[in-house]
This record gives structure tokens, sequence and C-alpha cells, in this order.
């Protein structure tokens, strides 16, 4: 009985060490959260091994764009949208004779396209994501192996004159893959073609306008982005960059979504759910490091010093100047695209956006990611939003 309580003082000991040095190791700096407005979207989705953040965040805009206005949730199917733009920027590709690039990317504009001119279809109605080839997700790795080489070698064809059985080939890879867009559908008990279920939604797809902030164009005028994923051209306004965030403000607290676009390369990007426009030499200080050294550190390294620094983390304030720099030598670029439907403070009272993510439920919110405004402004390459959500002397401006 004696050697049984000694063991059991000194289990209770253990456990008590154990909890003082678990207590310890937390992160007194973990921001702590207060939302400021938190708009309602739609269940978190996973977009897996395939580039198709467009897809994904867009979708989410529209699904919430819906929400909001009819107070419907619908899951629209983001492999209906590959299917058809997948298609049409092959037929631009061989058009150009392959003096272009034909890759996964994409844009916010291309699923508004395809909603306007090919419909769209909710998830059930096409086979689910990777399971046509014994996935429970989306893998697009032998997929564009097989795709990519195919379309290249139509369109650098020495052919005099192309058929057009082309198409029909590149067709059956993309339905073997995604599925077969369907012609008829039934939903909630009606039938519908993908043309009368857009049309059903109850929004007006002449309602969105994109936004950017560079000075290499004019402001107040449209100018289609010059990145190689915005590859139908399509124009978005171009305003100053304290603007284009006073739209986003606007929108979110006047209960809108933002259909996002940006760079999340950067070491302030963390993939536990948070994002600053980190000050490098100041967190070199302030961990101890100097430059040789930060150089030096993997990407996971340096994230896991941003993130022991938490809400503390110093950030560089963006300016214009900043901005057209960063995007003229290439540091600035369109790699992911994300949904920011809430606000929210950390307890020093720094905002930070609330966003929804396409990575299933990663990181340490669950899918959503926190990134300071600071982030947004140096790192937005353009956004798609609703017209309504644009204050009245911005739409005036520019004449919408």
């Amino acid at each position: 009985m004696r050697k049984l309580l000694v063991m059991t003082l000194l289990a209770i000991t253990a456990i008590g060490a154990t909890a003082q040095e678990k207590k310890a190791e937390i992160n007194v700096n973990k921001p702590v959260f207060t939302v400021v407005r938190e708009n309602k979207i739609t269940s978190i989705k996973n977009q897996s091994r395939s580039g198709t953040c467009w897809d994904y965040s867009t979708l989410s805009f529209f699904e919430a764009e819906i929400l909001k206005k009819t107070g419907k949730t619908y899951d629209l199917c983001e492999s209906f949208v590959a299917n058809k733009t997948y298609m049409d920027r092959a037929i631009q590709v061989v058009r150009l004779h392959g003096d272009c690039q034909f890759s996964e990317g994409g844009s916010s504009y291309d699923p508004l396209y395809c909603l306007e001119n090919y419909g769209i279809c909710p998830e059930n109605a096409m086979p689910s994501a990777g399971s046509l080839y014994g996935d429970s997700l989306n893998n697009y790795n032998e997929f564009f192996h097989l795709m990519t080489p195919y379309v290249m070698a139509v369109a650098k064809s020495d052919s005099k004159k192309l058929s057009t059985q082309w198409k029909a080939g590149l067709q059956g890879i993309l339905d073997a893959y995604l599925g077969k867009c369907p012609e008829k559908f039934t939903y909630e008990g009606k039938s519908y073609t993908p043309k009368s279920f857009a049309a059903s939604l109850g929004i007006d797809f002449n309602d969105y306008a994109s936004i950017t902030s560079y000075t290499h164009h004019p402001f107040w005028k449209g100018f289609p982005v010059e990145v190689q994923d915005n590859w139908r051209n399509p124009l978005s306004w171009n305003i100053p960059m304290e603007d284009m965030m006073r739209i986003i403000d606007n929108a979110v607290m006047n209960g809108y979504t933002v259909a996002w676009g940006g760079d999340v390369s950067e070491d302030g990007f963390t993939r536990d759910g948070l994002a600053y426009n980190t000050d490098t030499k100041k967190v070199q200080s302030l961990t101890g490091s100097d430059m040789a050294r930060w150089l030096k550190l993997t990407k996971t390294q340096k994230n896991n010093m941003i993130d022991s620094l938490g809400c503390k983390v110093p950030e560089i304030i963006p300016t214009q100047k900043m901005r057209q720099e960063r995007y003229d030598n290439w540091e600035l670029t369109d790699d992911h695209g994300m949904l920011i439907y809430g606000i929210a403070k950390d307890q020093n009272g720094k905002e930070y956006y609330m966003v929804k993510n396409s990575w299933g439920e990663a990181g340490e919110y669950k899918g959503i990611w926190y990134m300071t405004k600071n982030f947004i402004a140096a790192n937005t390459m353009d956004f798609m939003v609703n017209k309504n959500a644009i204050p009245n002397d911005i739409r005036k401006k520019l004449g919408i």
C-alpha cells in the first residue's frame, strides 16, 4: 500500500510538472480575436492537389452572394467551371499557336464568364472530385501531364489546316478526369439545364466589378491586369490603394464578401492561419537573427519565428510606390485566391480580415485565415466585388 501511495504521489508530481511545462510553452503573443463584423459564408472546401483556387474562391463568393440575397445555401460545382474553362483556354492557346500559357490557374472572371455563358450545376450533379480516378479529392498531376502536351502539340502543329477533332479529343480528357457537364439535371425536385439553373440563383451577373491599384496605368479607368492567369483579359478598375482598401471595408461592413486574388508566398503568410506584412529587419532584431542567418532559415523556420511573435509581429506600412515596385520586379504575384468575409481585432486593437481558404480545415482556425489589413493592402493583385458594395463617391468617379 505504501509503495502504491508513493507511486501515486510521483505520478501526480509528474503530471503537475508536465502541466507547468505545457503552460510555459503557451505563446503569450498568440492573437486573441474579437469579431467586428462576420458575414455568412458556405462551408469550407478543399481544392487539394489542383491549381483551382480561382474556381473555389469565386464560387464561394457567388454562394455568399446568393446566401445574402435569397437566404438559400448552394454548393456550386467547381468541376463544371473547370471543364468549361480549360476547353476555352485551350482554344485560345491553339488560336495563338502556343504563344501563351496553358495552365491550371485562372482568375475570378473565369467562373463569372462560365455562369453567364454556360450556366452552372450543383456539386452533386457531377462526379465528386477525384472519384473518377480513384481519389477522394482533386489530384490534377496526371490530368495536366496528359492535357498540357496534348494542347501544345495541337498549338505547335506544322499543319496548314487543323481539323476540329482535336477538341473532341481534349473534351474526352476533360470528361474522363472531371466528369461530363450535364445537359439536364434535377435539383430539389425541379428539372434544370445549367443555364436555367444559373438564372434561378437570384443574382444579377452584371452586378460585379474587378478592382486593382497600380500606377503604370491611369487611375479611375479600367485595364486588364497583366498576369498570365488573367488570360481572358477582363478589365479591372484602377484606383488608388487607399480607395481600394476602402471598398473592402465598406463591402464587409455592409454584409458583402470579396473574391480576393493576391500573393501568399511572402514570409508573413503562415500555414497556421495568420498573415502579416512582416518587417523582416525588425523581426530579425526581435528574434536575435542577423540577415545572413535569416536567409539560411527554411520558410517553416521563418514562419515559426513569426508565429512566436504573434500579435507583436512588426509590420511594414505599405505604400502605392511599394506596390508598384513589387509588381514590376515580380515580387507581387497572383498565386492564390481566397474569400474575404469579415473583420476582427486582436487584443492590441490591430484589425484583420477574416478570410475563407480552400485548403480544407487546415491551420489553427480550421480553414480560416486572419490577414492584417497591411498584408492585404500590400499583396492584393485584384479582387471581385458587388458594385453595390462600393462607396458611392468611388462609384460616381468610376461611372458605375
